[in-house]
């Protein structure tokens, strides 16, 4: 009997340890096969950075879940390309676009708010997503310039979180309302050659985890999606930045859209989306941060080295070589 027992106990271990080293995502966002369906269809969808990348192709899959779309970017020729491809999977009118500038200040970020609560017969935006982000090549955090910090900030955290502040009353006000952020696992574990970036994405975690606390008794859902190396088509994405050595591993746009939507649909508090060994790292600061900051203490500089030469940055081999600093 006991024989019999170890060897089920040595098979399950097994076994999960084989979906921990394979999986694309966090274990919850693993567990729900499917987006719901229900959770989409005829929601009104309010996307930023929608003109390429992953919001793209957002718009894209949630169009064949029956969402009804807003389109925002600060490139209006692109949007109305997005919005040409829709066609097919929209009935005329269930697809609009709205040219932004997350760093334009407040009043224009207030009027693209009533514009697009006018939309839809004034239905109201039930989902938004944050996709749109501003990122630099890697450089270390020493060397980012003044200019580089306010863009950066300016997009991915002002702009951001005052876009939030103006809409969220509309949605309080109907007693519903989703924000998706697409964040990083740049927001979760420290990013070499990428402080601001991931300063700019640890602010917008801190932010949101703390709206929804404060306001999901009133029918307000969050959902912070932490995606690591992303793969794109054009070098683009909100989370990734230009496609890198080709022994990098990373996860494809369409399938970082379709777990974003899957854990959005699920009403997730937060999802992460990778391969290894960042997935891994994600743990380890999370649940054991002694063990995972000295990991990643043993390979920052090399890391930005790597970076400099355009080599893989996401990879345990770092460990194993001799930096400038060894």
């Amino acid at each position: 009997m006991i024989p019999v027992l170890l060897l089920l106990l040595f098979l399950g271990v097994s076994a999960l340890l084989f979906r921990f080293v394979t999986a694309d995502g966090d274990f919850t966002l693993m567990s729900k096969k499917h987006a719901k369906r229900g959770e989409i269809e005829d929601k009104v969808v309010w996307i930023t950075g929608a003109s390429r990348g992953i919001g793209e192709i957002l718009a894209k899959q949630l169009a064949s879940l029956g969402a009804k779309l807003i389109l925002s970017a600060r490139n209006e020729a692109e949007l109305e390309r997005v919005k040409g491809q829709l066609t097919g999977k929209h009935a005329p009118g269930e697809v609009e676009i709205l040219p932004l500038d997350l760093a334009s200040g407040e009043d224009s970020l207030r009027q693209a708010v009533e514009k697009a609560e006018s939309f839809f017969n004034r239905s109201g935006v039930d989902i938004m997503i944050h996709n749109a982000a501003f990122e630099r090549p890697k450089t270390t955090a020493l060397d980012v310039t003044e200019e580089s910090l306010k863009a950066t900030f300016d997009v991915n955290v002002f702009g951001t979180i005052s876009l939030t502040r103006l809409l969220a009353p509309f949605m309080l006000r109907r007693g519903r309302g989703h924000f998706v952020v697409m964040s990083s696992a740049a927001g979760k574990t420290p990013a070499p050659g990428q402080a601001v970036y991931s300063a700019s994405k640890f602010a917008l975690n801190g932010y949101f985890h703390t709206l929804r606390s404060e306001l999901c008794q009133k029918g307000i859902k969050v959902t912070v999606v932490c995606p690591g190396p992303i793969e794109t088509s054009n070098g683009s994405g909100a989370t990734a930045s230009t496609k890198g050595s080709s022994s990098e591993k990373r996860v494809s746009s369409k399938r970082c859209a379709e777990l974003t939507i899957i854990a959005a649909s699920h009403g997730l508090k937060e999802a992460w989306i990778s391969y290894q060994p960042v997935l891994a790292v994600m743990y380890l600061v999370q649940y054991m941060p002694t063990i995972g900051y000295l990991l990643m203490d043993k390979i920052g500089g090399k890391r930005v080295e790597a970076a400099a030469r355009k080599e893989n940055t996401y990879t345990l081999g770092l460990l194993f070589r001799k930096g400038k600093s060894a």
